[in-house]
Protein backbone atom coordinates (compact mmCIF):
# COMPACT_ATOMS: atom_id res chain seq x y z
CA UNK A 1 0.00 0.00 0.00
CA UNK A 2 1.56 3.51 -1.04
CA UNK A 3 0.92 6.67 1.13
CA UNK A 4 1.15 10.35 -0.38
CA UNK A 5 2.76 12.22 2.34
CA UNK A 6 2.32 15.67 1.26
CA UNK A 7 5.03 18.09 3.36
CA UNK A 8 6.50 14.64 4.71
CA UNK A 9 10.02 16.14 4.78
CA UNK A 10 8.71 18.50 7.89
CA UNK A 11 8.82 18.25 11.59
CA UNK A 12 5.66 16.12 12.44
CA UNK A 13 5.91 14.45 8.44
CA UNK A 14 9.21 13.08 8.90
CA UNK A 15 8.09 11.33 12.10
CA UNK A 16 5.45 10.40 9.83
CA UNK A 17 7.00 8.75 7.40
CA UNK A 18 9.11 6.34 9.72
CA UNK A 19 5.61 5.12 11.29
CA UNK A 20 4.30 4.46 7.99
CA UNK A 21 7.66 2.76 6.99
CA UNK A 22 7.53 0.91 10.12
CA UNK A 23 4.34 -0.65 9.50
CA UNK A 24 4.87 -1.55 6.16
CA UNK A 25 3.79 1.19 4.18
CA UNK A 26 5.76 2.02 0.88
CA UNK A 27 6.01 5.94 1.45
CA UNK A 28 5.74 8.97 -1.21
CA UNK A 29 6.36 12.35 -0.07
CA UNK A 30 5.94 15.77 -1.97
CA UNK A 31 7.51 19.01 -0.02
CA UNK A 32 8.71 22.32 -1.33
CA UNK A 33 11.58 22.45 1.25
CA UNK A 34 10.09 26.05 2.28
CA UNK A 35 10.16 25.54 5.94
CA UNK A 36 12.06 21.96 5.78
CA UNK A 37 14.92 19.98 4.40
CA UNK A 38 15.67 17.12 2.46
CA UNK A 39 18.55 15.51 5.36
CA UNK A 40 15.31 14.78 6.86
CA UNK A 41 14.36 11.94 4.42
CA UNK A 42 17.85 10.84 4.44
CA UNK A 43 18.07 10.29 7.79
CA UNK A 44 14.30 8.73 8.15
CA UNK A 45 15.52 6.10 5.50
CA UNK A 46 18.58 5.79 7.86
CA UNK A 47 16.51 4.75 10.51
CA UNK A 48 14.24 2.53 8.95
CA UNK A 49 16.14 1.12 6.48
CA UNK A 50 13.42 1.79 3.44
CA UNK A 51 13.18 4.02 1.20
CA UNK A 52 11.36 6.96 0.39
CA UNK A 53 10.41 8.39 -3.20
CA UNK A 54 10.88 11.95 -2.60
CA UNK A 55 9.15 15.07 -5.29
CA UNK A 56 10.37 18.48 -4.66
CA UNK A 57 7.65 20.15 -5.72
CA UNK A 58 4.63 22.80 -4.61
CA UNK A 59 1.05 21.12 -3.90
CA UNK A 60 -0.40 23.56 -5.47
CA UNK A 61 1.46 22.69 -8.92
CA UNK A 62 -1.24 20.41 -10.45
CA UNK A 63 1.28 18.99 -13.22
CA UNK A 64 3.49 18.32 -10.01
CA UNK A 65 0.89 16.18 -8.27
CA UNK A 66 -0.16 14.54 -11.36
CA UNK A 67 2.96 13.55 -12.09
CA UNK A 68 3.43 12.23 -8.50
CA UNK A 69 0.14 9.99 -9.41
CA UNK A 70 0.85 8.59 -12.78
CA UNK A 71 4.37 7.63 -11.54
CA UNK A 72 2.98 5.53 -8.07
CA UNK A 73 0.21 3.97 -7.22
CA UNK A 74 -1.31 5.75 -4.64
CA UNK A 75 -3.93 4.45 -2.06
CA UNK A 76 -4.83 7.35 0.48
CA UNK A 77 -2.77 10.80 1.43
CA UNK A 78 -1.74 12.18 4.64
CA UNK A 79 -1.61 16.10 4.07
CA UNK A 80 0.20 17.95 6.02
CA UNK A 81 1.86 20.55 3.49
CA UNK A 82 1.28 24.50 4.39
CA UNK A 83 2.32 27.61 5.97
CA UNK A 84 1.77 26.36 9.61
CA UNK A 85 2.91 30.10 12.18
CA UNK A 86 0.67 32.13 13.79
CA UNK A 87 2.08 35.46 14.41
CA UNK A 88 3.36 34.62 10.76
CA UNK A 89 0.21 34.17 9.40
CA UNK A 90 -1.51 37.23 11.03
CA UNK A 91 1.05 39.56 9.31
CA UNK A 92 0.90 37.55 5.72
CA UNK A 93 -2.86 36.35 5.45
CA UNK A 94 -2.90 36.42 2.15
CA UNK A 95 0.13 34.22 1.76
CA UNK A 96 -1.49 31.87 4.05
CA UNK A 97 -4.99 31.35 2.59
CA UNK A 98 -3.33 31.46 -1.14
CA UNK A 99 -0.67 28.14 0.40
CA UNK A 100 -3.18 26.68 2.43
CA UNK A 101 -6.48 26.47 0.89
CA UNK A 102 -4.60 26.07 -2.93
CA UNK A 103 -2.87 23.21 -2.27
CA UNK A 104 -5.93 21.44 -0.40
CA UNK A 105 -7.58 21.86 -3.58
CA UNK A 106 -5.59 21.21 -6.03
CA UNK A 107 -4.72 18.36 -4.28
CA UNK A 108 -7.83 16.81 -3.88
CA UNK A 109 -9.13 17.65 -7.71
CA UNK A 110 -5.79 15.22 -8.67
CA UNK A 111 -6.64 12.92 -5.94
CA UNK A 112 -10.77 12.73 -7.85
CA UNK A 113 -9.30 12.54 -11.41
CA UNK A 114 -6.98 9.35 -10.43
CA UNK A 115 -9.60 7.72 -8.06
CA UNK A 116 -7.87 7.82 -4.35
CA UNK A 117 -10.39 8.85 -1.79
CA UNK A 118 -9.00 8.34 1.28
CA UNK A 119 -7.23 11.34 3.03
CA UNK A 120 -6.21 12.30 6.86
CA UNK A 121 -5.96 16.19 7.32
CA UNK A 122 -3.05 18.11 9.18
CA UNK A 123 -5.75 20.22 11.22
CA UNK A 124 -5.41 22.00 14.90
CA UNK A 125 -6.63 22.65 18.17
CA UNK A 126 -6.49 26.09 16.54
CA UNK A 127 -10.14 25.81 14.90
CA UNK A 128 -12.01 25.46 18.66
CA UNK A 129 -11.00 29.35 18.85
CA UNK A 130 -11.43 30.37 22.55
CA UNK A 131 -13.38 27.93 24.26
CA UNK A 132 -15.24 28.54 27.30
CA UNK A 133 -14.84 25.23 28.36
CA UNK A 134 -12.65 22.09 28.60
CA UNK A 135 -11.45 19.94 28.19
CA UNK A 136 -12.18 20.08 24.29
CA UNK A 137 -14.49 17.83 22.40
CA UNK A 138 -14.83 16.90 18.71
CA UNK A 139 -18.60 18.31 18.70
CA UNK A 140 -17.88 21.91 20.60
CA UNK A 141 -18.11 24.85 18.28
CA UNK A 142 -15.30 26.10 16.16
CA UNK A 143 -14.17 29.51 15.89
CA UNK A 144 -10.76 30.47 14.41
CA UNK A 145 -9.34 33.54 15.76
CA UNK A 146 -6.04 34.08 13.20
CA UNK A 147 -5.69 33.27 9.74
CA UNK A 148 -3.50 30.39 9.82
CA UNK A 149 -6.50 28.62 12.77
CA UNK A 150 -9.32 30.42 9.57
CA UNK A 151 -7.23 28.27 7.19
CA UNK A 152 -7.20 24.33 9.08
CA UNK A 153 -11.24 25.57 9.93
CA UNK A 154 -12.16 26.60 5.94
CA UNK A 155 -10.18 23.49 5.07
CA UNK A 156 -12.07 21.20 7.37
CA UNK A 157 -15.49 22.60 5.98
CA UNK A 158 -14.27 21.98 2.60
CA UNK A 159 -13.66 18.66 3.10
CA UNK A 160 -16.83 17.99 4.82
CA UNK A 161 -18.90 19.63 1.91
CA UNK A 162 -16.62 17.58 -0.41
CA UNK A 163 -17.81 14.21 1.54
CA UNK A 164 -21.53 15.44 1.53
CA UNK A 165 -21.46 15.55 -2.52
CA UNK A 166 -19.47 12.28 -2.73
CA UNK A 167 -19.71 9.82 0.35
CA UNK A 168 -17.46 7.44 -1.17
CA UNK A 169 -14.55 9.46 0.18
CA UNK A 170 -13.02 8.68 4.00
CA UNK A 171 -11.49 12.07 5.45
CA UNK A 172 -10.14 11.77 8.58
CA UNK A 173 -9.55 15.46 10.22
CA UNK A 174 -6.61 15.06 12.98
CA UNK A 175 -6.72 17.91 15.92
CA UNK A 176 -3.53 18.43 17.16
CA UNK A 177 -2.74 19.56 20.35
CA UNK A 178 0.83 20.68 20.72
CA UNK A 179 3.05 17.92 19.76
CA UNK A 180 7.05 18.39 21.08
CA UNK A 181 9.66 15.73 21.40
CA UNK A 182 11.53 13.94 18.82
CA UNK A 183 12.98 10.47 17.94
CA UNK A 184 14.83 8.32 20.11
CA UNK A 185 17.27 8.21 17.77
CA UNK A 186 18.15 11.89 17.57
CA UNK A 187 18.82 11.79 14.05
CA UNK A 188 15.39 13.52 13.15
CA UNK A 189 13.45 16.77 14.93
CA UNK A 190 11.67 20.23 14.93
CA UNK A 191 14.25 22.22 13.44
CA UNK A 192 12.63 25.88 13.57
CA UNK A 193 13.84 28.14 10.43
CA UNK A 194 14.69 31.66 12.57
CA UNK A 195 13.43 32.14 16.17
CA UNK A 196 11.22 29.28 16.91
CA UNK A 197 7.54 29.76 17.10
CA UNK A 198 6.67 27.18 19.78
CA UNK A 199 7.96 26.18 23.06
CA UNK A 200 9.86 23.59 23.28
CA UNK A 201 12.54 24.72 20.33
CA UNK A 202 12.82 27.57 21.88
CA UNK A 203 13.68 26.13 25.33
CA UNK A 204 15.93 23.53 23.75
CA UNK A 205 17.65 26.44 21.59
CA UNK A 206 18.55 28.39 24.90
CA UNK A 207 19.89 25.20 27.02
CA UNK A 208 22.21 24.62 24.40
CA UNK A 209 23.23 28.66 24.05
CA UNK A 210 21.85 29.29 20.60
CA UNK A 211 19.52 31.78 22.14
CA UNK A 212 19.80 33.63 25.54
CA UNK A 213 16.97 33.21 27.35
CA UNK A 214 13.30 31.80 26.85
CA UNK A 215 10.84 34.44 27.01
CA UNK A 216 7.62 33.38 28.67
CA UNK A 217 4.57 35.86 27.51
CA UNK A 218 2.42 35.84 30.72
CA UNK A 219 2.38 34.89 34.37
CA UNK A 220 -0.91 36.28 35.46
CA UNK A 221 -3.15 33.46 33.96
CA UNK A 222 -5.45 31.66 36.17
CA UNK A 223 -3.33 28.45 36.08
CA UNK A 224 -1.45 26.37 37.84
CA UNK A 225 1.46 28.68 38.42
CA UNK A 226 -0.05 31.95 36.15
CA UNK A 227 1.81 30.68 32.89
CA UNK A 228 -0.30 28.87 30.07
CA UNK A 229 -1.25 25.80 30.14
CA UNK A 230 -1.10 23.24 26.91
CA UNK A 231 -1.48 19.51 26.00
CA UNK A 232 1.63 18.69 24.86
CA UNK A 233 2.03 15.47 22.96
CA UNK A 234 5.23 13.77 21.91
CA UNK A 235 5.41 13.98 17.96
CA UNK A 236 6.68 9.81 17.65
CA UNK A 237 2.79 9.39 19.52
CA UNK A 238 0.98 12.01 17.03
CA UNK A 239 2.44 10.10 13.95
CA UNK A 240 1.31 6.88 15.58
CA UNK A 241 -1.96 7.96 15.25
CA UNK A 242 -1.56 9.11 12.01
CA UNK A 243 -0.82 4.98 10.75
CA UNK A 244 -3.79 4.41 12.70
CA UNK A 245 -5.89 7.07 11.35
CA UNK A 246 -4.68 5.68 7.68
CA UNK A 247 -5.73 2.04 8.84
CA UNK A 248 -9.07 3.70 10.00
CA UNK A 249 -9.73 5.52 6.30
CA UNK A 250 -8.68 2.42 4.25
CA UNK A 251 -11.74 0.09 5.62
CA UNK A 252 -13.91 3.09 6.59
CA UNK A 253 -16.01 5.96 4.55
CA UNK A 254 -17.39 9.14 6.21
CA UNK A 255 -15.28 12.34 7.35
CA UNK A 256 -14.66 12.14 11.12
CA UNK A 257 -13.06 15.13 12.81
CA UNK A 258 -10.42 13.71 15.79
CA UNK A 259 -8.65 15.09 18.36
CA UNK A 260 -5.00 14.08 19.39
CA UNK A 261 -3.23 15.20 22.74
CA UNK A 262 -2.97 13.40 25.96
CA UNK A 263 -5.92 15.03 27.81
CA UNK A 264 -3.80 16.42 30.24
CA UNK A 265 -2.54 20.29 31.05
CA UNK A 266 1.29 21.53 31.41
CA UNK A 267 1.86 25.10 31.75
CA UNK A 268 4.94 27.04 30.62
CA UNK A 269 7.10 27.05 33.60
CA UNK A 270 6.39 23.30 34.20
CA UNK A 271 7.73 22.32 30.98
CA UNK A 272 10.82 24.27 31.36
CA UNK A 273 11.23 22.88 35.04
CA UNK A 274 10.87 19.40 33.55
CA UNK A 275 13.45 19.81 30.56
CA UNK A 276 16.01 21.52 33.21
CA UNK A 277 16.05 18.36 35.69
CA UNK A 278 15.31 15.79 32.70
CA UNK A 279 18.58 17.23 31.42
CA UNK A 280 20.71 18.59 34.15
CA UNK A 281 20.88 21.89 32.08
CA UNK A 282 20.04 25.56 32.71
CA UNK A 283 17.68 27.60 30.86
CA UNK A 284 17.15 31.10 32.06
CA UNK A 285 13.95 32.75 31.31
CA UNK A 286 12.22 36.46 31.74
CA UNK A 287 8.54 36.78 32.06
CA UNK A 288 6.93 38.93 29.54
CA UNK A 289 3.93 40.46 28.59
CA UNK A 290 1.39 38.24 27.72
CA UNK A 291 -0.28 37.94 24.19
CA UNK A 292 -3.22 38.90 23.15
CA UNK A 293 -6.06 36.20 22.76
CA UNK A 294 -3.57 33.57 24.36
CA UNK A 295 -6.16 31.50 26.75
CA UNK A 296 -5.22 30.56 30.09
CA UNK A 297 -5.70 26.46 29.22
CA UNK A 298 -5.99 24.24 26.76
CA UNK A 299 -5.80 20.31 26.57
CA UNK A 300 -8.01 17.59 24.74
CA UNK A 301 -10.71 15.19 25.37
CA UNK A 302 -8.95 12.21 23.39
CA UNK A 303 -11.97 9.59 24.00
CA UNK A 304 -13.03 9.37 20.33
CA UNK A 305 -9.69 9.09 18.83
CA UNK A 306 -9.05 6.10 21.68
CA UNK A 307 -12.51 4.53 20.49
CA UNK A 308 -12.76 5.21 16.97
CA UNK A 309 -9.12 4.54 16.31
CA UNK A 310 -7.38 2.34 19.16
CA UNK A 311 -5.28 5.00 19.61
CA UNK A 312 -4.14 6.92 22.70
CA UNK A 313 -0.73 9.18 23.93
CA UNK A 314 2.03 6.85 25.63
CA UNK A 315 4.70 9.25 26.10
CA UNK A 316 5.23 11.54 28.95
CA UNK A 317 6.53 14.60 29.27
CA UNK A 318 9.96 13.27 30.72
CA UNK A 319 10.22 11.58 27.57
CA UNK A 320 9.55 14.86 25.11
CA UNK A 321 12.04 16.67 27.00
CA UNK A 322 15.09 13.81 26.53
CA UNK A 323 14.10 13.26 23.56
CA UNK A 324 14.08 16.71 22.79
CA UNK A 325 17.38 17.09 23.87
CA UNK A 326 19.07 14.53 22.89
CA UNK A 327 18.06 15.64 19.10
CA UNK A 328 19.13 19.33 19.71
CA UNK A 329 22.51 18.61 21.45
CA UNK A 330 23.56 16.07 18.49
CA UNK A 331 22.40 18.82 15.82
CA UNK A 332 22.69 22.41 17.62
CA UNK A 333 22.02 23.53 14.20
CA UNK A 334 19.54 21.44 13.41
CA UNK A 335 19.71 19.68 10.22
CA UNK A 336 22.24 22.52 8.90
CA UNK A 337 25.71 20.88 7.94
Amino acid sequence: MSVLITGGAGYIGSHTCIEMLDAGYDVVVIDNLYNSSEESLRRVEKITGKSVKFYEDDVRDKQALEKVFKENSIDSVIHFAGLKAVGESVKMPIAYYDNNLESTISLIEVMKEFGCKKIVFSSSATVYGVAKEMPLKEGMPTGAINPYGRTKLFIEEILKDLYVSDNTWSIVLLRYFNPIGAHKSGLIGEDPKGIPNNLMPYISQVAVGKLEKLHVFGNDYNTVDGTGVRDYIHVVDLAKGHVKAIDYALKNIGCEAINLGTGKGTSVLELRDAFVKANDVSVPYVIDPRRPGDPDEVYADATKAKQLLGWEAELGVEEMCKDTWRWQSNNPKGYEK
